[in-house]
């Protein structure tokens, strides 16, 4: 518990520098996943002060007294069922307190303010948390390592059991690869998993629906496991039988653009170049205007966080992050492809933590 205890207020103590240079006194965690980020605490009703003098406040309500002693050992909690007024109710007169104004609604903001007390000025602040947490810990990447071991291995297990064919739905296939991610420790999927064959491969965030899967077919498969707080992501394609020569060309071009964009995403590249390596080759083959979304995002606490790999992209690659590389092809109304993985970016090569053979297999 100590090694977890520091690492939460290592991280506490990098905001607290990021106030001091904005002159913010305090600061109020409303977000969940930044309360647990700064904390430790999972349960579903929290915040967090955290001030520019390296102290902090936690309050939770009563459900979760137990809990939160266990989980912010370093902490002295306050139970309160209104969490956020009631730190903000403890903020010296004079300060200016900093509010999460990506997360925070205009009813919310309205409730903070009729708590304030009287010369306490709330101040708007964005991505100071989210840029702390681009630099994955070691912890971190252990975790997010194991997810991806073991989503992987749920994925095996499903081919393996004959479960992903001809004749079954794309609901009964998710619903196996979900029953099976929770056996292996998943407290949860990552998001919706997707199964989109024939057709449905065409539509980059189909949903599982009834249809069955025939001979032929291309089936992509998107899906991910939440397991302690973190979440993997990956996608593979699949060939049901014989397969045509579009299904075939585009799944090797996408192939292709994919690994492209795993060499390209190394420390110091900047994120739309990364974006274009993989960009460029599907383009080069004449899909380009069937690439209808970004190269790739990183993955946390967050399935889909900072940074982005896209042609809007901002900012360099350092080591330390995590990004996804997944390009896709989607021909309208025919059929598609996606291919991702999951990587760590180091001082070298990026480190592949989801790693599912991506040669075309055929079912």
């Amino acid at each position: 518990m100590a090694l977890a205890d520091t690492r939460f207020e290592t991280r506490r103590r990098k905001l607290s520098s990021q106030l001091a240079a904005q002159r913010i006194d305090d600061m109020l965690v409303t977000h969940l996943t930044h309360v647990r980020y700064l904390s430790g605490f999972s349960g579903s009703n929290g915040a967090l002060l955290v001030s520019k003098d390296r102290t902090a406040k936690i309050a939770t309500d009563g459900r979760y007294t137990t809990q939160i002693a266990e989980e912010v050992p370093d902490i002295k909690a306050t139970i309160a069922r209104a969490t956020a007024t009631e730190l903000l109710s403890q903020v010296t007169e004079g300060h200016r307190v900093g509010y999460e104004a990506d997360f925070v609604s205009v009813a919310e903001l309205k409730r903070l303010e009729d708590a304030c007390p009287e010369g306490v000025t709330l101040v708007p602040v964005s991505g100071v948390i989210e840029g702390i947490r681009l630099f994955k810990d070691n912890l971190e990447l252990t975790r997010l390592t194991e997810a991806a071991e073991l989503a992987t291995q749920a994925l095996e297990e499903l081919v393996a059991a004959g479960e992903l064919r001809a004749g079954r739905s794309e609901r009964d296939i998710a619903a196996d690869l979900e029953y099976r991610m929770r056996r292996l420790g998943a407290e949860r999927p990552s998001f919706d998993t997707i199964v989109a064959s024939g057709p449905n491969a065409s539509k980059p965030h189909h949903q599982a629906g009834d249809r069955l899967i025939a001979e032929g077919d291309l089936v992509t498969i998107d899906y991910g496991m939440h397991r302690l707080g973190f979440n993997s992501d990956m996608t593979r394609t699949f060939a049901i039988g014989e397969i045509g020569q579009l299904e075939r060309e585009i799944y090797e071009v996408t192939l292709a653009s994919q690994l492209a964009g795993v060499k390209a995403a190394t420390a110091g590249t900047a994120l739309v170049d990364v974006d274009k390596a993989c960009r460029d080759v599907i383009e080069e083959a004449g899909f380009g205007e069937y690439f209808v979304h970004s190269t790739g995002h990183g993955v946390g606490l967050d399935v889909h966080e900072a940074p982005s790999a896209a042609q809007t992209g901002k900012g360099d690659l350092k080591e330390g992050m995590t990004l996804t590389i997944e390009p896709g092809i989607y021909i309208p109304g025919k059929t598609g492809v996606r291919i991702e993985d999951t990587l760590i970016i180091t001082s070298g090569k990026p480190r592949i933590i989801t790693k599912y053979p991506k040669e075309l297999t055929v079912l």
